[in-house]
């Protein structure tokens, strides 16, 4: 049987909050594989907020240009081998982008380990987003029994776990999401102490109630006028992981807005960890392993959104980028 090939472009780069016609799907050409290249069906595609640092030519990744296929990490089949480390049916995780087949040499490949039986979860809580959160929290911050841990944007894939993992380690939480019912599910999903809804209430006033001792830990994914509010509240000997910057993502200037002053880190004696989870790659089995048993017993969890087809993968995006999905947004290509 033929094997058709779709994948998604990017028509033009956007100035400011993309739109869904700036992403179009295409058919392309079956790619072939050379000598230790591997053919692969992508399953599952993995949307997240770096891509639009990609598209802006902002990110440590790369950039994606107009006419580019946009990049991604997914979950795919092997369909044809030319390297003896794969076979066809294998699972694999790997960046085969927004399209439905791609040729990837076989080094780029990682097979699905046997013991994850929902292999998204490896897009998720058990993947990028899940090694962000637990290398930000757990090896950087070293959090302790009783700190107080706030966390922005913690209803979305990163934000969820560092809740959940801020939890097994006894802290007590402080949540940040915009609309009740990202709230809602903070509190009585992931465990959060209390949330607090930035759309309706004032930030400032919220985190001067429910942190009256300051922040020990801050896990921020957002950046600007959050950042600058939680800066100015760190407890003395506080952490702080700089881990997203989405108020900056759809800037439209090349300069960067200015971040908090270094009084507030001075004042507290806090330590700042500028988080790249590309560096934590070699340890990412030990936080499979370290996570996997609380995943399969429920004790950690994640929402997942699901968008149907690669057609409808750059409204995805946008409606990420937006705030209209929470979780973990992902793409069923096949």
């Amino acid at each position: 049987m033929a094997l058709n090939n779709t994948k998604v472009i990017l028509k033009e780069t956007p100035v400011g909050m993309p739109t869904a016609d700036q992403f179009e799907a295409v058919p392309a050409d079956l790619p072939a594989i050379g000598e230790g290249e591997v053919l692969v069906k992508n399953l599952w595609l993995s949307l997240d907020p770096y891509m639009r640092s990609q598209i802006s030519a902002r990110h440590i990744s790369g950039a994606v240009l107009p006419g580019d296929t946009m990049k991604g990490e997914t979950i795919a089949e092997v369909v044809e081998s030319n390297s003896a480390d794969f076979k066809a049916g294998d699972k694999v995780r790997c960046f085969g982008g927004w399209q439905a087949y791609a040729a990837l040499p076989a080094a780029a490949l990682t097979k699905v380990p046997d013991n994850v039986e929902h292999s998204p979860y490896l897009l998720s809580i058990l993947g990028m987003p899940g090694l962000t959160a637990y290398a930000g929290l757990i090896w950087q911050a070293q959090p302790k029994a009783g700190d107080t841990v706030v966390v922005a944007a913690a209803t979305g894939a990163v934000g969820s776990m560092v809740v959940q993992l801020a939890k097994q380690h006894g802290c007590r939480v402080v949540a940040i999401a915009g609309g009740q019912h990202k709230c809602d599910f903070a509190v009585n999903e992931l465990g959060a102490d209390v949330c607090i809804d930035r759309h309706k209430e004032d930030l400032a006033t919220a985190l001067d109630t429910h942190c009256p001792d300051g922040i020990n830990i801050y896990f921020d994914l957002i950046g600007g006028d959050i950042l600058e509010l939680c800066s100015q509240r760190l407890a003395v000997g506080a952490r702080m992981i700089l881990c997203g910057l989405a108020a900056d993502y759809n800037r439209t200037t090349s300069t960067p807005p200015p971040g908090p002053s270094p009084v507030y880190i001075i004042k507290s004696r806090a330590t700042v960890f500028g988080l790249v989870v590309y560096d934590f790659e070699p340890r990412r089995a030990e936080f499979i392993e370290a996570c996997a048993s609380l995943v399969g017993e429920g004790k950690i969890k994640i929402r997942e959104q699901v968008v149907e087809g690669l057609a409808n993968a750059g409204q995805g995006f946008v409606d990420l980028l937006s705030g209209d999905n929470f979780g973990k947004v992902l793409v069923k290509i096949a």
